[in-house]
């Protein structure tokens, strides 16, 4: 029988690589392992990349067995999906992952500046009606860039259309340069550097590619002391979504 969301709560706080701190713990305060999650936590000097909206986990525990010399932190709020990343990487005894559940939008009150390299957004909700909310769009990206690294790289894998699009032309208003920008990730010649990510797919990745979709890529770097500027364009709105453990295309 699954283990309900009670079980799955209590086994994760007892797992010494997920955490988890409500509003009040970090409402106009730090949390404790900011600026010091390598000396504190990982303990080594290792990048430290982050997985926003990482769901089950699946990708922040795929590119842990891929670059065991980076440290990976998925964030989610949605701690019940969580467990199966964190539970998984202790059976493999994986020590460069932990979990933090919480808000994105407090991030900032957890990591100091510079101390992340890169950040990867997986399947994001497109937020089609509220751009201020979309993972990787101007007022997002410029919180991340209050803690990412120079030089540090944004990654998203979406199978949307609008999110994409919006991407497209996000980039092109702000004048950024991507260095992958690709409208179907498996079927596009990708530099060395990128090919191992095609060896991980989330559940609902699979799910996308089983129904015919394709899955698109951008890697890019956040400008430093850029204002971002919204595009001014209009985007056709997604016609299908996922109901449950299927795709749903409306005409």
């Amino acid at each position: 029988m699954a283990k309900n969301k009670l079980q799955k709560f209590a086994e994760m706080a007892s797992y010494q690589h997920v955490f988890e701190a409500s509003y009040e713990d970090v409402h106009d305060k730090d949390f404790h392992l900011k600026g010091h999650w390598n000396d504190e936590f990982f303990n080594n000097q290792n990048p430290i990349v982050l997985e926003l909206g990482c769901g089950r986990g699946e990708y922040t525990v795929g590119l842990a067995r891929l670059f065991p010399n980076v440290n990976f932190i998925g964030v989610d709020i949605k701690g019940a999906r969580m467990h199966t990343g964190a539970t998984q990487a202790i059976n493999e005894g994986l020590t460069n992952v932990a979990f933090l559940r919480t808000h994105i939008e407090f991030l900032e009150s957890f990591f100091a500046p510079d101390e992340v390299s890169g950040i990867w957004v997986t399947f994001p909700d497109p937020q089609m009606h509220k751009p201020r909310k979309r993972l990787v769009g101007t007022v997002m990206l410029a919180r991340y860039s209050r803690f990412l690294q120079s030089g540090g790289f944004v990654h998203l894998k979406t199978d949307s259309p609008f999110l994409s699009t919006y991407m497209t032309a996000m980039l092109e208003k702000n004048r950024i340069d991507p260095e992958v920008a690709t409208l179907d990730l498996y079927h596009t010649e990708l530099p060395d550097v990128v090919k191992p990510i095609l060896s991980i797919q989330t559940y609902y990745e699979s799910k996308w590619l089983e129904h015919g979709l394709t899955i698109k890529y951008f890697k890019f770097k956040v400008p430093e002391n850029q204002k971002l500027e919204e595009p001014e364009i209009d985007i056709e709105f997604d016609n299908y979504h996922m109901v449950g453990r299927n795709v749903a295309v409306r005409n």
